[in-house]
């Protein structure tokens, strides 16, 4: 099975300058373990992390942008070396256009990937976005591509793959320059 991506594709993928991801439920499968001290543990796909990787080795931006404020999402986003990390944001779309502006960016140069209601309004204003497999129907109608993986389970990596190669570089040419 292959992913359905829209014509214009190629054209709106070189434009991206930023990639952001939600968290829960897209670079996780979504489940939350606690104890009584609270959130102990959330589970990351290695793959997603080599996806940070492949954009980043094609000068494109890497950021997280969630509502939780934890600290195993701020280890992860350490861990990746994003760029820009939005921690505890209520309002998605409200927070990106004040960012763009300051960072004198337009929204379609920046993709977006999410899975649930709370992305719903960033999706729309983006220039690429992209649904994981698992996501909720309304996210769905609304991503340009709805991806074939689940949330942690590659998601993020399926779509930095339709990235780079979009913008004309394959795997094998980052892995000789970089690795």
């Amino acid at each position: 099975m292959k992913v359905t991506l829209p014509k214009d594709f190629v054209v709106r993928s070189r434009r991206i300058k930023w990639v952001f991801t939600d968290v829960d439920g897209t670079l996780t499968d979504g489940q939350v373990s606690y104890s009584p001290d609270g959130e102990v543990l959330k589970a990351f796909s290695l793959r997603d992390g080599t996806g940070f990787f492949l954009l980043r080795a094609c000068g494109i931006k890497v950021g997280i942008v969630t509502g939780e404020d934890s600290p195993i999402v701020k280890q992860r986003a350490d861990k990746l070396k994003v760029d820009k990390l939005f921690l505890g944001i209520q309002n998605k779309l409200e927070t990106f256009c004040k960012w763009a502006t300051e960072e004198d960016l337009s929204m379609d140069e920046i993709a977006y990937i999410g899975d649930d209601l709370n992305d719903f309004k960033l999706m729309r204003s983006c220039g690429l976005s992209f649904a994981v497999a698992d996501a909720s129907d309304p996210v769905k109608e609304v991503a340009d591509v709805v991806l074939l993986r689940k949330g942690g389970e590659g998601a993020f990596r399926e779509m930095a793959n339709l990235i780079v190669e979009a913008r004309g570089t394959s795997q094998n040419e980052i892995a000789e320059k970089f690795l």
